[in-house]
């Protein structure tokens, strides 16, 4: 390791034509490659790497591509490793990885042969051009992306760290001054290990979504209780396999605790062994006749020698036949292809599964099939394990008494036997056609429309039943479903008017949701809430809540309070986010109406409402420049799609901070639509009652007949708000200052703007003229008359840099224009009121 370390000293000379390196290796030696430039040993090490993304490289396994090495490693003109940027040619989306390639010696511009990416720092979070990978002097190695924000570090601050390094095995390495290792990528693996890597317990690979898509799968390999196993992320995880202890082959060793890949055969040309996003576990070998890089391996074939073992093979509920095809079940009343024509990516189970209403629940059973999970389930192992000596029947009742189960897949011990072993599914992935002589079946629970009788559907192979079967049964079920019908339509309307009564109005409404939203019922939401126990915030509608999905994932359950508007902003909420979907849009989840309960589910966004980064006076929790610059594109993005390029325009009429939530890398996204319009396309206005919140509400609120441009005022606040780092009503500052756009009219009329910039924030201050130019969009959107404001479309433009803002502008923001009256009518009468109680005091 240490020889390794000393490497970087050796002295490489390089030619620069033009904006293109062309390289020249010494036979013999390890060259590096360090922000741009070559280094000889009294250079000394650079500490800051910025990502530019201009060396192009060929056709890969990826696409094409843009890189930025970092440190390049090489020896004899043979091996060679880099770590650096790597982007996508078309979105410019970037990893820092380290990759294994050989350089191309027929080409003058420096091209990789077919790169293979082996280790990567930010595979779930990439970055864009001008991107910086750092080393800092307290030792710590940090990426942040192109507007500051952080991505990833290694966390070694205060660990006496004194360089950086890449061995020629493809390890980077931070060690400290007596050359000690201090990080090393070899620790820390995504889904590839290198010869001499070793896997320890406790760490595990995770494969990728693709070949083009880096981010993580559910396909993982670990070591656990003296096996390597690998496994699809559940809850519990399920298995499709585990190894002997202890365990070799020619790439690989294992003693029951560590896994570590060999060259094999040891002379051979470069290689790596990956998890690949089928699920197989490959090794991956160079050729040197081909020039490119040939799997010689599959490590796991002797156990799964068809592709029908691995889990994602025919996507979820996708059944893997024995002739290596795809297909669903056949019952086309509950399942169907996602992909008609690509079978592969699995098949959608039409109707959701409702824990309320378990007494519609009934099963599909498919005959001659099994489970991956079931054939290679071990005791060894934590995970799903057959409950074995059971009766069909009792296997059947326990899935149905449990919400979460969602098949049943069993094998009778012999032929005759009244008992076999059963396996409860909480997760249905790929099924497995079989005809090994076993009986084996599977189970698939699914839910009847409330006015289908609860019986189970026997399908075997697809065989219809005799016609005259058919008709009779037809017959009878068609007599007896009017009859049912007729009496079921008077109880349910007794028992729906006497609920009215005593739930004051309520009705258990069953409305139809737009898209494929999960329902969940009342104790569900309880358990993944702990009680309601973590509260996120609340609003005037009611609180939300910190909850757990069963595979990890979090959520915000927002909880519905009260009487009065609940029902309407209930339903107008889903109506409107789950027929929608943008980026700058808070994800809805599912929903519960359950009795009086009125809750919906939200992806959970760990940072929270944008209020909590702009009301503070601690610089270490403030926003630099760069992260508001996106925030508030964000924003109006949003805002955009909502106003223009929906099939209706909807106008959210509650913008405001607390409306405005962060990701977890600072992405803005609108929420709450409880209090929202649609209206067609071709009108112009639309006649509501005030609705809102003190502060952001525009001037022709007084006349209550409003269009999208409400919305436009209202970001000029939030804008106003984000530069300035004050609220639009603070009541701690001196009596003029209390209103910010008060100030902001007086400053702009003293040409003293620069004095509003918030304060408590360095970044800020340093880019205080940049912000004073943004203010100038703040005030085009604040404007009284709203048929001056610009539309949110043009004011991303205008963000972007694509149009100018518009100059006579008028800063008296809360005067109305002169109109006529046109004596329309309005939902409420508005007979006086202030401006201070649309944007405060002035």
């Amino acid at each position: 390791m240490i020889a390794e370390q000393r490497l970087y000293f050796h002295h490489v000379l390089v030619i620069i034509y033009f904006q293109f390196f062309s390289f020249r290796f010494a036979s013999s030696q390890i060259s590096w490659y360090l922000n741009g430039s070559y280094l000889n040993s009294t250079a000394g090490l650079s500490t800051s790497w910025t990502n530019r993304p201009f060396w192009f490289d060929a056709q890969s396994t990826y696409g094409l591509s843009l890189l930025t090495p970092i440190l390049l490693s090489g020896i004899n003109g043979n091996k060679y490793h880099f770590c650096g940027f790597y982007c996508n040619s078309q979105s410019v989306e970037c990893l820092l990885g380290i990759f294994f390639a050989f350089p191309d010696s027929s080409s003058t511009d420096n091209k990789f042969m077919d790169p293979q990416l082996v280790w990567s720092a930010n595979r779930d979070r990439p970055v864009n051009a001008n991107a910086t990978l750092q080393l800092g002097k307290d030792g710590n190695l940090v990426l942040e992306d192109s507007d500051g924000t952080f991505v990833w570090s290694t966390n070694t601050t205060g660990k006496s760290v004194s360089g950086l390094n890449m061995t020629e095995t493809g390890n980077l390495v931070l060690f400290d001054k007596a050359n000690r290792t201090v990080w090393q990528s070899f620790d820390h693996p995504t889904d590839s290990l290198l010869p001499g890597q070793s896997l320890v317990s406790g760490r595990k690979l995770i494969a990728s979504v693709s070949a083009t898509n880096w981010s993580q799968s559910l396909l993982s390999l670990t070591i656990i209780n003296g096996s390597w196993a690998t496994y699809i992320e559940s809850d519990p995880p399920q298995f499709y396999y585990a190894s002997s202890n202890p365990d070799t082959s020619t790439y690989f060793s294992f003693d029951g605790q560590t896994l570590t890949v060999q060259q094999g055969p040891p002379k051979s040309p470069a290689q790596f062994m990956k998890l690949g996003p089928d699920g197989h576990l490959w090794v991956y070998q160079w050729d040197e006749n081909a020039l490119n890089w040939k799997v010689i391996s599959d490590v796991l074939f002797n156990v799964h020698a068809e592709n029908c073992g691995y889990p994602t093979v025919c996507g979820r509920y996708g059944i893997c036949t024995s002739n290596r095809k795809c297909r669903c079940p056949p019952e086309r009343n509950f399942f169907r292809p996602l992909d008609e024509r690509n079978i592969d990516d699995g098949c959608l189970q039409l109707t959701s599964i409702y824990c309320n209403s378990s007494q519609y629940h009934s099963y599909v059973e498919l005959k001659n099939t099994t489970y991956f999970a079931f054939e290679f389930s071990d005791d060894r192992i934590s995970g799903i394990l057959p409950f074995e000596g059971k009766k069909l029947e009792d296997c059947k009742g326990a899935c149905l008494r449990n919400c979460s189960c969602k098949a049943v897949v069993f094998r009778y011990d012999s032929d005759g036997a009244t008992t076999g072993s059963c396996l409860l599914l909480n997760e249905v992935f790929s099924l497995v056609d079989t005809d090994d002589g076993m009986d084996k079946r599977v189970f698939l629970k699914v839910q009847n429309s409330s006015n289908t009788q609860n019986q189970s559907k026997t399908i075997s192979g697809g065989k219809k039943s005799r016609p005259h079967i058919v008709i009779i049964g037809s017959t009878l079920a068609a007599f007896f479903g009017i009859m049912l019908s007729i009496t079921a339509f008077f109880v349910i309307f007794k028992k729906r008017t006497k609920d009215s009564r005593k739930d004051g109005g309520f009705l258990d409404l069953e409305p139809i949701f737009p898209g494929m939203l999960t329902r969940f019922s009342y104790n569900e939401l309880r358990i993944i809430t702990e009680d309601f126990s973590r509260k996120l915030g609340e609003g005037g509608f009611g609180s939300v809540y910190e909850g757990t999905l069963s595979n990890g994932t979090k959520i915000a359950v927002k909880r519905l309070d009260g009487l009065g508007h609940v029902m309407e902003s209930f339903l107008t909420e889903v109506k409107i986010v789950g027929g929608i979907h943008h980026i700058n849009l808070v994800k809805l989840i599912g929903f519960c109406a359950e009795k009086t309960q009125r809750l919906l589910i939200y992806e959970h966004m760990v940072n929270g409402s944008l209020d909590r980064w702009i009301y503070h006076k601690n610089e270490e929790n403030g926003l630099r420049w760069h992260t508001r610059q996106r925030i508030i594109t964000d924003i109006a993005k949003g805002l955009a799609y909502l106003h223009d390029e929906c099939s209706q325009k909807i106008i959210h009429l509650d913008i405001k901070p607390q409306n405005i939530l962060l990701d977890k890398n600072f992405n803005a996204k609108i929420s709450d639509f409880g209090l929202s319009k649609l209206i067609d396309k071709d009108e112009s206005k639309v006649v509501t009652r005030m609705r809102g919140t003190p502060g952001y509400l525009a001037p022709e609120w007084l006349r209550s007949v409003i269009t999208e441009k409400v919305d436009v005022y209202a970001f000029g606040i939030v804008l106003l708000e984000l530069l300035c780092g004050r609220k639009n009503l603070d009541r701690s500052q001196a009596d003029e200052d209390v209103h910010l756009l008060s100030v902001f009219e007086r400053k702009s009329e003293q040409q003293q703007l620069m004095d509003i910039v918030d304060k408590n924030n360095e970044d800020m201050q340093i880019h205080k003229e940049a912000v004073t130019e943004m203010m100038s969009i703040a005030a085009w959107c604040l404007q009284g008359d709203f048929t001056k404001r610009p539309s949110m479309s043009l004011v991303v433009k205008a963000l972007e840099g694509l149009v100018s803002v518009e100059t006579n502008l008028d800063y008296d923001f809360t005067s109305l224009p002169e109109v006529e009256d046109d004596n329309q009518q309005r939902e409420d009468t508005i007979s006086l009121i202030l401006p201070s109680i649309l944007s405060g005091p002035r």
